[in-house]
């Protein structure tokens, strides 16, 4: 039985490989039966990638693609259209493969700091250079968010909405590591308290659980749990001992951990058991009770799949159900 109901112990992180809607949708629910996803395949090209996809939300700005990337433009063109009527494409797929279903689904989206940091102005320059800029994005995509999530809860009513926010890029822009169009400086850091009051509002737009993923290194555990994140989806691979307080507090507040533990790329797999090896080590390193496993830790791949053979996304997503399985029967 699953120990906290909001979430389970095993899910994907978003993206899949190939162009197939419904094959995705199959496989994701399929395997995890208690916590699908909506999944995003960026295979098919501009519009179906993570940015172009969050794009397609906005509401009352519209983005078209450029040699250089995404840039909000005036109105909305083909890759507008494109990504909305990919997106309209998989939540029909989901729809078909979640009838009657009851529990939690996870919906994927930018998050506003990613998305500044790489949809551009009408200049070229990152959205990030303009604070006026970052609240009109941050505002867009919330109504947009709420649009999006109102409509998925129409088409699967039994179903508890999780939504995740897709916030690779959050440590360079805290850190002031965002390059700008020249590439031969960066845009300065964001001070944190506008970064967390931002998240907060996202986060705001949506009355169940809300989960901020990042497979980049240095993940700001503290500040996405003051800001609301019911829950941190992380590569667990990057993890360093300084990371431990962090992980220690977020756990003790009830922050639940998604735990990129299974290769998001082509390659061997261990025994479902040595996957989450590293997981126990963490807990007996901090001092954490072994009971506390089942109800903290959800098991993910690392990253997206976009760039794994089908057949390699299939395996992974599997292993997550038999590595979170391994972990909760022998929390020891």
């Amino acid at each position: 039985m699953n120990a906290n109901p909001t979430f389970a112990p095993a899910t994907g992180v978003g993206s899949m490989p190939g162009g197939d809607a419904r094959e995705a949708a199959k496989t994701v629910t399929g395997t995890f039966e208690d916590f699908p996803f909506l999944p995003e395949l960026p295979a098919r090209g501009p519009g179906a990638d993570m940015i172009g996809r969050t794009a397609g939300l906005l509401v009352e700005l519209y983005a078209r693609v450029e040699p250089s990337g995404w840039r909000l433009g005036d109105r909305p063109g083909r890759d507008t259209k494109r990504a909305r009527s990919w997106l309209g494409e998989d939540l029909d797929a989901l729809e078909e493969f979640t009838q009657e279903y009851e529990g939690p689904l996870k919906v994927q989206a930018v998050g506003p700091w990613t998305l500044a940091a790489n949809l551009e102005l009408r200049n070229g320059e990152a959205a990030l250079s303009d604070p006026g800029a970052c609240r009109d994005l941050a505002a867009s995509l919330a109504e947009g968010l709420r649009l999006h999530l109102a409509e998925v809860q129409r088409r699967i009513p039994g179903a508890r909405l999780v939504l995740q926010f897709d916030e690779p890029s959050l440590t360079a822009v805290l850190r002031g590591q965002v390059k700008s169009a020249s590439g031969y400086r960066t845009h300065r850091a964001v001070d944190r308290q506008i970064v967390e009051a931002t998240l907060r509002d996202a986060m705001g737009v949506h009355d169940g659980p809300a989960v901020v993923h990042s497979c980049a290194p240095d993940v700001p555990f503290a500040l996405l749990r003051r800001a609301g994140a019911a829950a941190v989806s992380f590569d667990f691979s990057l993890l360093t001992e300084r990371d431990d307080d962090a992980i220690g507090e977020a756990v003790e507040a009830g922050t639940r951990l998604f735990t990129g533990v299974v290769p998001g790329t082509e390659g061997p797999l261990s025994d479902p058991a040595g996957s989450v090896m590293g997981v126990r080590t963490l807990w007996r390193r901090l001092g954490l009770s072994p009971g506390l496993l089942a109800e903290a830790v959800t098991v993910t791949p690392a990253c997206g799949l976009a760039g794994a053979s089908p057949g390699y996304a299939r395996t992974a997503l599997a292993h997550c159900v038999r590595a979170a399985r391994s972990l909760a029967d022998n929390p020891e």
